[in-house]
C-alpha cells in the first residue's frame, strides 16, 4: 500500500475527548506466559507446494513416472529438418537405483546441422535470471559400442534464444550420471518462458533418466529450496514447522502414505509416490530435507507420524496389525533425535547430518475424526504407550478430542494427550465471530494446538478481509496463551498458475518467476515478529458491532439462522521484559476510522514516542498478486503523544501493532 493512502499521524493521534471505545491494559497483574511456540508453519504437498514450489528442482517429471503411459511435460526437439521420436521405456532400469522408467530418444535422423533432442517445460516454465549458474544432471546410455555427444541448454520455448549451454558429455553404452554447469549472461532479461533441452547432432538411440536442473538454492544446499520462498518463510520467524503435513502423511491409501524411509539418501534412490491432490510427489523433499528446512529457519520440527488411517477410509485398527506402523514411528523419531550409535541416528549421519535434531512434539495422525470406524482411541493409545515408554519427554498431540473444524465435539481418548489439534476453516465474518472462542475454554484439559486454520476469502491467495479476520482470531490466541500453545495457518503455499491451485485460499503465491505474500501473510509476520513473553489482561468497553447474517444450511434453506452482532474491533497486548516493550495489537474490521482511549493501568514509565506497524487498504477486498505484490503491506511510522493514557485513531480496515517502550 502506498503511504499516501494512510491517514496522517496528526489524524491518527486523536484528542482524548474523541475516544469512543476504551481499552484497559492491566500491567499491575502478572499476566499469562506466552508459549515460545505460539506461531509456526504447517506444510503439506498441495498446490504444488514442494514440487513446483519450495523444492527448487526446475524439471517436471524428472524420473518419467508422472503419467506412466506418456512422457508428460517432455517434447521432441527437431531443428532444421531433423527427425526424432520419444517414448517411455521400462526395459533398462538404472542399476542400484529406484529409477525404473527411462525416456528413449530415437535420433536416427540426427545429423550435423540437424539437431534433435528432448525438451522439458518445467513447472509452467523454467525460471531464467541474469548472471546465474544452474546445475544440470542426468543419467544416460546409448545403444551399441559407439558414443553420442549431447549438449544441454536452457533456451526459449521457441528455440530461438539460448540463455545458457554446455556440453553434456559423450554418452556410452552403460548407464552413467552426467553433470554440467550452465551459466546465463549478466544482461539476460528475466523470464519464465524457457525450457531445458538435451540434444544431439549424431544419429543413434539415447535413454535418459533422472534429468534435473537446479538454480542456486537457499544457503546453497544441494537438493535445496527456492531462495525467495524460503526468505519469506524465514522473515515470519516461525517457531516450528508441522510436517509432512495433514493428509500428505496419511496418503490416499495406506500404501501411498508418506513412507519416510523411502525419502532418504540420494534422490535416485527415492521412488516417489502418488500425492493426495491429483499429482505425483517426487519425494525430493524428504524427511531430512524437512529437518534441514527447520534448521534453516531456526524453527523446531513438529513431526506427524502415520497412525493407521488413510484418506480412502482404509483403517488399521489397534493390535498386531498396527504394530509395524508404531515401530515405524519409533524409528522415525530415532532418525530425528538419535545419536550416531543408534541404527537410525547412524543413518542420518550417513545422509550428511551427524548431529541430532531437537524434537519436542509428535502428532499422532491427522484429522482422525473423519475415520468412520471411530477407532482412533485404540490406535492413539497404542502409539502413546510405545512412544512415551521410549521417549517420555516428548509431547504427544491428538488429532481427536476437542471440536473438529466443523464444530463437532469429538470423543475423548483413553490416554490424555499433551495437546489437542483443532482445525478451523471459516469465512471472515465467522472467524471474527469466533475470535473469543478460547476466552471461556476449559482450562483443566490438554493444551491446544491449532494445527490448521484460516479465514477464507480471496483466490488463490486471501484478501484483506481474510487478514482482518485472521488477526482478530490471533488476538484471541494471544489473550488465551494459557490454553493455546501452538498454531499454524494452512495452506501455506500455492502455485498460482492454472492447474496449480487445488485449494483456493492460501498464504503465499508464486509462479516460476516471482512470489508474493498475501495480506494474511503480512499480518501473520507482524504478529509473530512483535510478540512478547507475557500476555497482559485487556478489557474493552463501548466496542461497536457489525451485523452478520449467516447463510442457511443447504439441506434446510428455509432455516435462516438469526443475525449476529460481531465486534468491529479486537485487541490483545503482550509484553517483552527483555526488550522493555509492550505490543498492543488492534484490529479495526470496518471501513471507518475508530478512536480508542487506551489506559495502561499499573504502568510505570511509558515513553511518549513509539511506532505503529499498520496493514491496511482502502477496500477490504484488496489483495496482493504476482502483478501487484505490494498493494497491501505493512507500513511502519513513528508515533508520538503516547503515555499511560492516550488516544489513537485506528485506520479503516486495519491491523495495527503499537510498540510502546517502558524503559
Amino acid at each position: 500500500m502506498n503511504s499516501k493512502t494512510l491517514l496522517s499521524l496528526a489524524a491518527l493521534i486523536a484528542p482524548l475527548a474523541m475516544a469512543q471505545t476504551t481499552l484497559k491494559v492491566d500491567l499491575a497483574k502478572p499476566g499469562i506466559p506466552v508459549s515460545p511456540t505460539l506461531y509456526g508453519l504447517m506444510t503439506e504437498e498441495i498446490n504444488y507446494s514442494y514440487d513446483g514450489g519450495l523444492y527448487a528442482e526446475l524439471v517436471r517429471n524428472r524420473a518419467f513416472k508422472d503419467d506412466g503411459k506418456t512422457p508428460v511435460h517432455w517434447s521432441v526437439v527437431q531443428d532444421a529438418g531433423g527427425g526424432a521420436a520419444i517414448a517411455l521405456d521400462e526395459r533398462y532400469p538404472v542399476p542400484a537405483t529406484a529409477l525404473t522408467t527411462s525416456l528413449r530418444l530415437d535420433a536416427a535422423h540426427a545429423a550435423p546441422g540437424h539437431r534433435v533432442g528432448v525438451a522439458n517445460d518445467g513447472y509452467w516454465g523454467i525460471r531464467v535470471k541474469p548472471g546465474t549458474r544452474y546445475r544440470a544432471s542426468f543419467y544416460a546410455k546409448t545403444d551399441g559400442a559407439g558414443s553420442v555427444p549431447l549438449t544441454v541448454s536452457i533456451e526459449g520455448v521457441d528455440g530461438k534464444t539460448v540463455y545458457a549451454q554446455a556440453v553434456g558429455g559423450r554418452i556410452s553404452g552403460e548407464w552413467k550420471r552426467y553433470e554440467v554447469t550452465l551459466a546465463t549472461a549478466g544482461n539476460v532479461k528475466p523470464t519464465a518462458d524457457a525450457r531445458l533441452v538435451i540434444a544431439t547432432e549424431s544419429p543413434g538411440t539415447v535413454w535418459l533418466n533422472q534429468v534435473s536442473l537446479f538454480p542456486p538454492t537457499y544457503k546453497d544446499r544441494p537438493n535445496g529450496n527456492r531462495i525467495d520462498l524460503m526468505q519469506k518463510l524465514v522473515d515470519m520467524k516461525p517457531r516450528f514447522l508441522r510436517f509432512p503435513g495433514g493428509n500428505y502423511v496419511e496418503g490416499g491409501s495406506v500404501e501411498t502414505r508418506f513412507k519416510w524411509k523411502e525419502t532418504l539418501g540420494p534422490v535416485e534412490q527415492r521412488p516417489g509416490h502418488p500425492g493426495t491432490w491429483g499429482y505425483r510427489s517426487s519425494d525430493g523433499m524428504g524427511l531430512l530435507e524437512f529437518l534441514l528446512w527447520c534448521e534453516d529457519m531456526k524453527a523446531e520440527p513438529v513431526l506427524a507420524v502415520f497412525a493407521g488411517y488413510a484418506l480412502n477410509g482404509e483403517n488399521v485398527p489397534a493390535g498386531p496389525g498396527l504394530q509395524p506402523f508404531v515401530q515405524e514411528a519409533l524409528e522415525e523419531i530415532e532418525y530425528v533425535t538419535g545419536d550416531v550409535n543408534t541404527k537410525w541416528g547412524a543413518q542420518r549421519a550417513r545422509d550428511g547430518h551427524p548431529a541430532p535434531f531437537k524434537l519436542r512434539y509428535v502428532e499422532i495422525g491427522n484429522e482422525d475424526g473423519f475415520d468412520k470406524q471411530k477407532n482412533y482411541d485404540g490406535r492413539y493409545t497404542q502409539f502413546h504407550d510405545a512412544i512415551k515408554a521410549k521417549y517420555p519427554q516428548l509431547k504427544l498431540i491428538s488429532t481427536v478430542n476437542g471440536k473438529d473444524w466443523l464444530g463437532q465435539q469429538q470423543k475423548v481418548t483413553s490416554r490424555a494427550p499433551d495437546l489437542i489439534d483443532e482445525h478451523y476453516y471459516y469465512n471472515p465474518m465467522q472467524m471474527m465471530n469466533d475470535a473469543a472462542r478460547y476466552d471461556s475454554y476449559e482450562r483443566k484439559g490438554p493444551k491446544i494446538f491449532i494445527g490448521e486454520w484460516a479465514a477464507q476469502e480471496g483466490d488463490p491467495t486471501t484478501n484483506l478481509h481474510s487478514a482482518l479476520a485472521d488477526a482478530a482470531f490471533m488476538t484471541g490466541m494471544e489473550r488465551n496463551a494459557d490454553v493455546v500453545e501452538m498454531s499454524c495457518y494452512a495452506p501455506l503455499l500455492v502455485n498460482v498458475n492454472p492447474g496449480g491451485v487445488q485449494w483456493r485460499f492460501n498464504m503465499i503465491g508464486y509462479d516460476a518467476q516471482a512470489s508474493y505474500g498475501s495480506p494474511s501473510y503480512h499480518v501473520q509476520k507482524v504478529f509473530s515478529n512483535y510478540l512478547g513473553d507475557v500476555s497482559l489482561p485487556v478489557s474493552a468497553q463501548k466496542v461497536g458491532t457489525q451485523t452478520w447474517q449467516e447463510a442457511a444450511p443447504k439441506e434446510t434453506p428455509q432455516l435462516l439462522p438469526p443475525a449476529r452482532e460481531v465486534p468491529t474491533m479486537f485487541f490483545s497486548a503482550t509484553r517483552s521484559a527483555q526488550r522493555g516493550e509492550i505490543y498492543l495489537k488492534v484490529v479495526n474490521a470496518i471501513g471507518t476510522a475508530q478512536a480508542v482511549k487506551v489506559e495502561l493501568a499499573g504502568a510505570g514509565k511509558v515513553a511518549p514516542d513509539g511506532k505503529a506497524i499498520v496493514v491496511s487498504s482502502a477496500k477490504k477486498e484488496d489483495t496482493n498478486t504476482i502483478a501487484e505484490p505490494a498493494k497491501v503491506v505493512p507500513v511502519t511510522s513513528k508515533v508520538s503523544g503516547l503515555g499511560k493514557e492516550f488516544s489513537y485513531r485506528f485506520a479503516p480496515y486495519s491491523v495495527t501493532v503499537l510498540v510502546l517502550s517502558t524503559r
